[in-house]
């Protein structure tokens, strides 16, 4: 049996558990504060995160996983005699997938190396790397597993809810959603992750509609697909994540539910407060 590897990035944030328990690899994308860098999810951690951005005065920026942080993980799996599955954030919301890219490059041209845009992020992307993990674990091929991951895209959606535009806006990953801006007044935005951007959907005018909207969007787009799983996507609203994986489970019968926060990268993007619904369904 061939030994393979999975490699993603800190965005996917799954839980720890499931990292560990998979033994997959997680490459940090990179918060620089100030004068301060911090590997995301390594040094610094959500609660860390919100906790710090409540006080501060100098927004916090971010930069991709660094063509050298891939290079050392290729290097270290290469001489271990893995094949390397890299199943990665969009390229369409970050450089991830070009540094990886360089990375590759780097490396002698036969090496096992695949190289995957989720089209995601969030649990969305973490799904996808779950889901290879397992049929790993059931012996599946290198080929089959880089076809599954493929496959995974078109069985994935994330349906997300902020409270302003203001933070996506300011860090380039609004997409469509650019319409959105300066019409909101007391308006939610409720938005998607479609091929890998975010593109607006509607607005409504309390929080709790939108909340219960995204459930709504969710179970559309699921129709009778089968099996279901569910994940949270939030950024320092547990309570409020809690309410829609509650509702979305019991329309949806997921065979799994996660709770995951996104990490801090994700979170200085997405902005304190949105809370999302990431769904896998029919594989």
């Amino acid at each position: 049996m061939s030994k393979i590897a999975l490699v993603t990035d800190s965005t996917a944030s799954m839980p720890k558990a499931l990292v560990n328990q998979y033994k997959i690899i997680v490459a940090p994308q990179i918060l620089i504060w100030g004068e301060e860098n911090f590997e995301d999810g390594v040094n610094i951690t959500p609660s860390e995160f919100y906790t710090r951005l409540k006080k501060t005065t100098v927004m916090p920026t971010t930069t991709q996983v660094t063509v050298a942080k891939f290079h050392e993980i290729y290097q270290s799996l290469l001489a271990q005699d893995y094949q390397i599955l890299t199943i990665i954030i969009s390229a369409k919301l970050s450089g991830t997938l070009n540094s990886a890219l360089q990375a590759r490059e780097m490396l002698p041209a036969d090496a096992p190396i695949e190289i995957i845009d989720s089209n995601s992020t969030a649990m969305g992307l973490g799904f996808h790397v779950v889901t290879v993990a397992r049929a790993i674990e059931q012996g599946a091929t290198f080929a089959e597993c880089v076809a599954l991951a493929q496959k995974a895209r078109d069985h994935t959606g994330i349906f997300f809810a902020v409270d302003t535009l203001e933070f996506l806006h300011r860090g380039g990953r609004i997409g469509g959603a650019t319409r959105f801006l300066g019409t909101m007044l007391n308006f939610k935005p409720i938005l998607e992750l479609r091929d890998g951007r975010v593109e607006p959907i509607e607005r409504v005018r309390t929080r709790g509609k939108s909340l219960s909207r995204i459930v709504e969007l969710a179970v559309e787009q699921v129709g009778s697909r089968s099996p279901v799983r569910l994940s949270t996507l939030h950024a320092n609203a547990p309570d409020d994540a809690k309410l829609v994986m509650q509702e979305a489970s019991d329309k949806l019968h997921p065979i799994e539910a996660i709770f995951s926060e996104v990490s801090p990268v994700v979170g200085v993007h997405a902005g304190p407060g949105v809370v999302g619904l990431v769904y896998m369904a029919g594989m």
